[in-house]
């Protein structure tokens, strides 16, 4: 693969595979004998590890950014508290925001008199301002934590997106050796951002758009919303692929196409997708209901037993 460019072998190559992944029949359980012990079957509230982090998170996270954090803004911090308990009862421990949804504060409250160490938090910062450092610090005054467990430099979409943001690129590595964040990667919104990444050493967690509809993928357009299909989605796994094999840590996002997937059918395809094509450890989605978190929950369930079994 040349730059961003998909060959017409890596299409085939990598389309095979994932359609291998989802369409292949499962094995025949076999009878247990007396030396075999029963098998664990994954589930979407496991703690996972994230790549080379080797920091832990719940396999499924509560997204904070529906429509840029309106949608559970507009929960009201009550409702807001309840839905994030709610996620945590049920297992799930890995929180996503960013500076951009403004609902730090919202976490603030939801997460008071939960155990730190319980939580993983992920949040994001945009290419603005002089001092990342302080921003840092601001960050973690909002969310109301010492720590941030994974930051992100947020929607880069140029393909030398590392030498603009290099000073932000050195505060987070500086903050870091401080401990005051665990890790630091990218959020990605185009092609040649996404291959960018993928070269990267710096970048040890990424956040990938990724679902079978091709609906919100990157594209060889650097801009964050240039429109998309199925025909995009071979190049992004040939990318994260490279990840994967870095050993880097991978959460999936999109997965309900910006909230796009409005039948049931489409939010299963997508959801079984991720959990079956094994380049995801983790996979964040935006809900705005209980009924929604539970869905989440009884797909990559399902999926992920089909894959078990």
């Amino acid at each position: 693969m040349n730059g961003h460019t998909t060959t017409r072998r890596g299409f085939l190559r990598y389309t095979a595979g994932v359609a291998g992944v989802l369409m292949a029949p499962a094995a025949p359980a076999e009878a247990a004998g007396p030396a075999q012990t029963a098998k664990k079957i994954p589930t979407a509230v496991d703690q996972v590890t994230l790549g080379k982090t080797g920091l832990k998170l719940s396999r499924l996270g509560i997204g904070c950014g529906s429509n840029s954090g309106n949608v559970q803004r507009a929960l009201g911090q009550d409702g807001f508290t309840r839905l994030l308990r709610y996620a945590f009862d049920q297992g799930v421990t890995y929180i996503d925001t960013a500076e951009s949804y403004r609902t730090h504060e919202f976490i603030r409250e939801a997460i008071k008199g939960i155990p730190r160490e319980k939580l993983f938090i992920q949040t994001k910062m945009s290419a603005r301002g002089d001092k990342p450092l302080e921003t840092i610090d601001r960050f973690r005054k909002e969310l109301g934590v010492d720590y941030i467990d994974s930051l992100l430099t947020h929607c880069v979409v140029t393909g030398n997106w590392d030498q603009e943001r290099k000073r932000f690129m050195d505060a987070f590595e500086e903050a870091k050796q401080k401990g005051i964040i665990r890790s630091h990667g990218v959020s990605c919104h185009s092609l040649p951002a996404l291959a960018r990444s993928a070269s990267l050493a710096w970048c040890e967690v990424h956040l990938v758009r990724l679902n079978p509809q091709g609906a919100h993928m990157d594209t060889p357009a650097e801009t964050w919303n240039a429109p998309s299909d199925v025909s995009h989605v071979p190049a992004v796994i040939e990318q994260v692929g490279v990840m994967r094999q870095k050993g880097r840590g991978i959460i999936g996002m999109k997965l309900s196409g910006n909230g796009d997937f409005t039948k049931f059918e489409d939010r299963k395809r997508a959801v079984h997708f991720a959990m079956k094509c094994g380049l995801l450890d983790a996979a964040v989605i935006g809900f705005k209901s209980t009924d929604e978190i539970d869905e989440a929950i009884a797909l990559m369930n399902e999926a992920l037993a089909e894959v078990a079994a």
